[in-house]
C-alpha cells in the first residue's frame, strides 16, 4: 500500500503489537462457516499478485491450490468471484485500503494486507453480507499468528469501508484499473482515451462466443444469440452451462472467442490443401482449419494438451494428424501449403476474462515473448512451400509481439510480403484493420447490444505469402 501522507488519521497506534487479542477459536471451536473459502482466496490471491503465478493453474482441480481443490463446488465458485472481482478492481481497492489504514502496514503484514483485500473485494462489489465479510476477515486474522496483532485493526477498517463504501467508490472511479507500466504502454500505441476504453472493458462481464460449423443465423435463433461480424456466435449474459446447450453434444459449435476465430479464416480456400497448425491446442482453431476442408497436421508440444485437442475434435466429428514436438525443432517430410502460427505471448488481450495477466506479466515478459515469438515466426517460414501462406497471430495488445516483430522478419526474407485484408470483406471490423492489412482487435472493439455483452480480446493477426 501507498503512504499517501494521511497526516490527520486517528489510529496511527493500530499497528503497535501491544497486547493481542484472543489467540483464536480453541481446537473445538466449531469453524465458520464460508471461512475456508476466504483463506483459500487470499492464499491464491497472494501467490498470483506477490509470486506472479498464473490463476488457471491454481484452479485446476487436478493439480490446483490444495485449499481451493478441497472445497465443495459452492465454495470454489464463491472463490473464483471473489478473486476475479479482486483483481479487476484491485487498484481502486488498494486505493481505498491506504485511505482507510493510514499508516502503511509493516513488510511482514503482506498476509493481512491479502485478507484485507479479498475482504474489501466482497464488500465493495459482490453480493455477500457486508458482516458475513467483516467477521470472516476478522476469524482469519486471529488464527494466524502472523495476522493475530492486527485484528482489531482490521474490524474496524472493514466495517468503516462498509459505512462508507458509496462514497469511496465514487472517489476511486477515476483510479485505472490496470497497473500503471500497462496503461502507459497502451496509451502510447493506442492513445489516452483508447487505452482508458480498454481498461473499461476489463470490468464488463466476459463474453461466451461460439464458433459455428454452419448456418451462425440459424443456431444465432435456436440459442438467443447475436451474430458477429466474424461470424461467431454470441450467447446471451448468463445463458447457463455450455455442456447442456442443444449442439454441444452433436458437435455443431465450440465455444471460442470471436477475435480468435478471425486468423484460422484469413486463409484462401484450404479445402484439400496440407496445412499445420502450429501451437495448437486446445484446438479451436484446429477444428476451424478441419471444418474447412485441410488436412491438417496439429502440433504440440505437450502430449496432455494434445490428448484435450484429440477430445474436442472427437465431440466436433472432425479430424487432425496430431503431433508431439517442440515446434522449433519441428521439420515435416514434406512442406505445407499452409502455416497457422498461433504464438505463445503475454495474453494481454485477454483481460477480459484473465485478469490475473495484469499481475503476473511485465515489461520484460512482453520483450522475452517477442524475441520467442520471433524465432518461431522465422523458423515457420521454412515449412511452407514456394507460393504457400502462413498465417501468424496471438493475443497480446503490444505491437512488439505483433507488426514490429513481424515488419522485422519480412525485412530479412524478401520472398515473403503481407496479403492485405480488404476491409470491405469485413463489415463491422474495419476499425480492427491497419493501414498495413493487419488485424488488430482490442477488448474496446464491438459495443454491447441488449442482452449481449459488448468486447471481445485484443488479437493481432496477419496473413503472409511466399512469392514463389
Amino acid at each position: 500500500m501507498n503512504d499517501d501522507k494521511h497526516k490527520n488519521r486517528t489510529h496511527p497506534k493500530r499497528h503497535r503489537p501491544g497486547k493481542a487479542p484472543s489467540p483464536g477459536p480453541a481446537a473445538n471451536h466449531p469453524e465458520k462457516p464460508g471461512l475456508r473459502a476466504r483463506q483459500a482466496a487470499a492464499k491464491i490471491l497472494a501467490a498470483v499478485v506477490d509470486r506472479k503465478t498464473p490463476l488457471d493453474g491454481m484452479l485446476d482441480l487436478e493439480n490446483g491450490n490444495p485449499a481451493y481443490c478441497q472445497l465443495n463446488d459452492a465454495d470454489r465458485a464463491l472463490v473464483r468471484a471473489i478473486l476475479n472481482t479482486a483483481l479487476r478492481h484491485l487498484p481502486r481497492i488498494e486505493a481505498i485500503l491506504d485511505t482507510l489504514v493510514g499508516t502503511p502496514l509493516p513488510d511482514g503484514a503482506r498476509a493481512l494486507h491479502h485478507v484485507l483485500t479479498v475482504a474489501a473485494a466482497q464488500i465493495l462489489y459482490l453480493d455477500v453480507p457486508d458482516h458475513s465479510a467483516v467477521d470472516l476477515a476478522v476469524e482469519q486474522a486471529q488464527i494466524d499468528p502472523r495476522n493475530r496483532r492486527f485484528a482489531s485493526l482490521t474490524n474496524a477498517v472493514l466495517r468503516r469501508l462498509s459505512r462508507e463504501k458509496a462514497s469511496h467508490l465514487t472517489a476511486t472511479k477515476a483510479v485505472s484499473v490496470i497497473p500503471t507500466w500497462f496503461h502507459e504502454r497502451l496509451s502510447a500505441v493506442y492513445g489516452r482515451d483508447h487505452a482508458a476504453r480498454i481498461a473499461d472493458a476489463l470490468l464488463e462481464p466476459s463474453t461466451v462466443d461460439l464458433t459455428v460449423k454452419s448456418d451462425p443465423e440459424g443456431w444465432a435463433a435456436r440459442l438467443g444469440g447475436l451474430v458477429l461480424p466474424t461470424g461467431s456466435v454470441r450467447l446471451p449474459v448468463a445463458s447457463g452451462a455450455i455442456p447442456a446447450l442443444e449442439g454441444f453434444e452433436a458437435g455443431e459449435w465450440w465455444v471460442q472467442d470471436a477475435a480468435a476465430s478471425l486468423p484460422a479464416k484469413l486463409f484462401s480456400d484450404l479445402a484439400g490443401k496440407r496445412v499445420a497448425d502450429l501451437c495448437a491446442a486446445p484446438g479451436g482453431k484446429t477444428a476451424q482449419l478441419a471444418a474447412a476442408g485441410a488436412r491438417v497436421t496439429a502440433l504440440d508440444q505437450s502430449g496432455n494438451r494434445l490428448k484435450r485437442l484429440i477430445g474436442n475434435l472427437d465431440r466436433l466429428h472432425l479430424s487432425a494428424e496430431t503431433v508431439e514436438a517442440n515446434m522449433a525443432e519441428y521439420r515435416p517430410g514434406e512442406l505445407f501449403d499452409a502455416v497457422l502460427l498461433d504464438a505463445p505471448c503475454s495474453s494481454t488481450g485477454t483481460i477480459r476474462r484473465h485478469p490475473d495477466v495484469l499481475w503476473t506479466k511485465g515489461p520484460e515478459d512482453i520483450g522475452k515473448l517477442a524475441g520467442l515469438q520471433e524465432r518461431l515466426l522465422r523458423h515457420a517460414l521454412t515449412l511452407v512451400r514456394p507460393g504457400g501462406e502462413l498465417v501468424f497471430s496471438n493475443c497480446s495488445l503490444d505491437p512488439s509481439e505483433g507488426e514490429d516483430m513481424v515488419a522485422r522478419v519480412l525485412a530479412d526474407n524478401p520472398d515473403w510480403r503481407i496479403a492485405p485484408i480488404d476491409p470491405a470483406d469485413w463489415p463491422g471490423l474495419e476499425a480492427a484493420i491497419s493501414p498495413r492489412g493487419e488485424f488488430r482487435t482490442t477488448p474496446a472493439m464491438l459495443p454491447a447490444t441488449v442482452g449481449h455483452a459488448g468486447g471481445l480480446d485484443g488479437f493481432y493477426a496477419v496473413r503472409l505469402i511466399h512469392a514463389g
